[in-house]
């Protein structure tokens, strides 16, 4: 059972109180007793096998040769790490564990984009959700069960707060798309090998877009696999890019977000660039100068507004730390120039934040501050109750025109995954908007499918 001693969490007014992950020196503890090896790096998985009876030297020498396969490799099972004595592998299996995320649901909407409900070992449920694009595949990673910050335009945003993710949660999600994807070492996507656990129930619980019929436990569907043989990058992997911004708030959970991305970045593990990771804040103020410093990745921020009195309302968070403060800690964003250019997300809202003078308002800002910078137009995403509507597209462009006119970068984004609630702001636990009847009838699938 987790432990449900209260910490913490600071929300946009006041700290409020969440249960606390059960954790033992950065342990998640099991109910069989073994030790979850994802999420820890290599000194300490050293330090656990020295704990379990190794030498110094052999745990050393072994949690190198595990750290590999964990991470480069995306092994499930110690029984296939080949470079490790066969008698050693199952006195590791008695004492270890590879976890990956619970899937309790997997989505593909009709443009190719795809949404998983996760689940944590004690009982939480949470979303990643994967877009792909014509040169890149980006994967929108959660941070938290939940969010604090209560932004009027978001779904995410109407949850509570049920506590942070673990380390080993939230470089799952990366571990698990990849698993999803096939583009592990031996795993080439273009040679549309048998899929693995994950894309297997993947396949078993979504419904071809193409053909409006289930997809057949076990085999590789053709929509899963760019025509090109999905070579978006020099080595052909499909997930190029990392942005944290799934449910919750970064900065939030600074810690666990940063561990986690250093074992992304880890030249020995996943080894993906910081330069293809970003990182989005609705504004932590204290916590941004330490991201930079700490994690290194791009910065993207949560704008929405221009004015205190609209920004107060549909971004909270700003009562905390105004616009100035948080368009100064950007200015100060170690490692922002115009070649790494913060991108400031600003979601369009019919009769809100969309009018000329905003959009002249928002370029008279970044420039009194000479923020490098990238303008992310994002289409309003609806939901039911959703206390706004979208702005016209015929406004949104004449925006987007003010902005570019003065020299800074507005694109308008294209939404992705509506069909699938998978948009930005529409992620919100869909275990939530499940009956019990068809909570069971996923489970008994995903039993079936994993024989």
């Amino acid at each position: 059972m987790p432990d449900t001693t209260l910490m913490p969490i600071p929300g946009h007014i006041d700290p409020m109180p969440v249960p606390r992950a059960n954790l033992v020196e950065g342990v998640t503890p099991r109910e069989d007793g073994r030790v979850d090896l994802i999420g820890l790096p290599k000194k300490r998985i050293a330090e656990l096998f020295e704990a379990a009876g190794l030498d110094a030297k052999a745990a050393k020498l072994r949690a190198k040769q595990v750290f590999h396969w964990l991470y480069h490799r995306g092994v499930t099972d110690f029984a296939d790490m080949t470079d490790i004595a066969k008698a050693m592998r199952p006195w590791l299996a008695e004492r270890f564990v590879i976890g990956r995320p619970e899937i309790v649901e997997a989505q593909h909407s009709s443009d190719g984009t795809r949404k998983w409900l996760l689940r944590t070992a004690d009982g939480h449920d949470f979303e990643m959700v994967f877009i792909p694009d014509a040169d890149r595949g980006t994967l929108c990673v959660s941070s938290q069960v939940g969010c604090t910050l209560n932004c009027r335009f978001c779904h995410t945003g109407t949850m509570r707060l049920v506590r942070n993710l673990t380390v080993g949660e939230i470089v799952g999600q990366v571990m698990l798309a990849r698993d999803a994807l096939g583009e592990w070492p031996n795993a080439n996507v273009s040679s549309r090998q048998t899929p693995g656990p994950a894309e297997v129930l993947a396949n078993a619980l979504s419904t071809n877009p193409a053909e409006g019929s289930p997809a057949v436990p076990g085999q590789a569907r053709d929509d899963d696999w760019d025509e090109d043989g999905g070579s978006y990058s020099a080595d052909g992997r499909l997930l190029t890019n990392i942005v944290m911004m799934g449910m919750g708030e970064p900065l939030y959970n600074f810690d666990n977000v940063r561990d986690a991305l250093k074992l992304v970045m880890d030249g020995d593990g996943l080894a993906l660039s910081k330069r293809r990771i970003t990182l989005s804040t609705s504004g932590v103020v204290p916590k941004m100068a330490q991201c930079g410093e700490e994690i290194g990745v791009n910065l993207a921020v949560s704008l929405h507004a221009v004015t205190k009195d609209v920004r107060d309302e549909i971004v909270p968070i700003n009562r905390k730390y105004g616009i100035e403060e948080l368009l100064q800690a950007c200015a100060d964003y170690p490692g922002a120039s115009n070649a790494r250019r913060i991108t400031f997300e600003y979601v369009m809202l019919k009769d809100k934040n969309d009018s000329d003078d905003d959009a002249r308002e928002l370029v008279r800002l970044l420039k009194h501050y000479r923020l490098p910078a990238k303008v992310n137009l994002i289409p309003f995403n609806p939901w039911p109750g959703a206390p706004y509507e979208c702005s016209t597209p015929e406004r949104i462009r004449a925006f987007s025109d003010i902005v570019f006119e003065a020299g800074i970068s507005a694109p308008v984004r294209t939404p992705r995954g509506r069909d699938i609630d998978a948009a930005c702001g529409q992620l919100k636990t869909a275990a939530e908007r499940k009956s019990r009847a068809e909570l069971e009838r996923l489970y008994a699938e995903k039993e079936a499918a994993l024989g």
